[in-house]
């Protein structure tokens, strides 16, 4: 029955959303967990992690004590992301998270319209949320976030208001999560110009279930699924998955792919390995600390740290 109700919602929602053209904020899909990173961006169906709230607000609920995350992100050339999520508990009302995500693009040489250098300009981005999660069912999580975005390029600036809504669904006897989420609903509160943009609209779904004769957790999303297209079997093939391997209480290694990623960078008629990730977490003391490496084939790679601990 739960189950069911979980697929109405889906149906509801996916039915009443309409795609939109993205052309702002573009950074909200960049992965900043450098786990969900190695695992393709397969993160939606999640719970144990507070960097969940950029996936999925719902998959906070599940958590216990006072989480806490840092992750970095070296991106490509002179750009640069950092993030910082926290969740804690409040007694007979649920779980509340908050998280910060900034984008900075480093300087650039500012010129006049007949190519006279006249100083330099800077370009950033940042996102606060607010996120809140509670049960609707046994193992039945709902959850959502409220976003401020401010985004600042020269002497011009933007501001918008957006909501992040999430389910998760916990198989207990399956060890099977099924995740829901729509992310970025809103819009622009100012703009650069006098026209006004559309924010990155996501609506992903995905499932994760660790295996019961091995250590490993596997996890299958698919991403964008309110965009447009010519059929409708190509609205899955933004698609990404990923593995955990755990080898150990202090070590795991991890593995993913991006499906789209690799379409959009494929140059000619070769990817060389872009759209795959790689990478490995480890358990030190009370602390986690995880590395991934994102490949864009010829253009280069990211690579991402992070680091979280929980305080009781």
């Amino acid at each position: 029955m739960k189950l069911r109700f979980f697929l109405i919602i889906i149906i509801i929602v996916y039915s009443s959303v309409k795609s939109f053209s993205q052309s702002t904020y573009e950074f909200l899909r960049i992965d900043q967990s450098a786990r969900a990173a190695a695992l393709g961006g397969s993160f939606v169906s999640f719970n144990d992690d507070p960097d969940v709230i950029f996936y999925n607000p719902s998959g906070i609920g599940y958590l216990s004590d006072n989480p806490v995350s840092f992750s970095f992100v070296k991106h490509l050339l002179d750009i640069n992301l950092a993030s910082l999520s926290f969740s804690t508990e409040f007694e007979n009302i649920g779980r509340f998270g908050a998280a910060i995500k900034y984008i900075n693009y480093g300087t650039f040489e500012q010129a006049d319209e007949f190519g006279n250098r006249n100083g330099k300009f800077g370009a950033g981005e940042l996102a606060a949320i607010i996120g809140y999660s509670n049960k609707l069912d046994e193992n039945f999580y709902y959850g959502f976030n409220t976003k401020i975005i401010y985004s600042k390029i020269a002497d011009r600036s933007s501001s918008a208001l957006a909501v992040d809504l999430g389910l998760n669904y916990f198989i207990q006897e399956e060890a099977l999560n099924i995740g829901f989420s729509l992310l970025n609903i809103g819009s622009q509160i100012s703009s650069y110009y006098s026209t006004k943009e559309e924010l990155p609209l996501d609506i992903v779904f995905g499932i994760s279930m660790k295996l019961k004769r091995i250590p490993v957790r596997l996890a299958l999303d698919f991403h964008r699924l309110n965009e447009q297209q010519n059929s409708f079997t190509n609205k899955f093939r933004n698609f990404s998955f990923g593995a955990e391997l755990t080898l150990s209480k202090v070590l795991t290694l991890r593995g993913g792919f991006d499906n789209q990623r690799r379409r959009e960078l494929k140059i000619g008629s070769t990817a060389g390995i872009a759209g795959f990730n790689f990478g490995i977490g480890a358990n030190i003391s009370t602390y986690k600390f995880d590395y991934s490496y994102s490949s864009f084939g010829l253009v280069g790679a990211l690579h991402r740290i992070g680091i979280s601990t929980n305080f009781e």
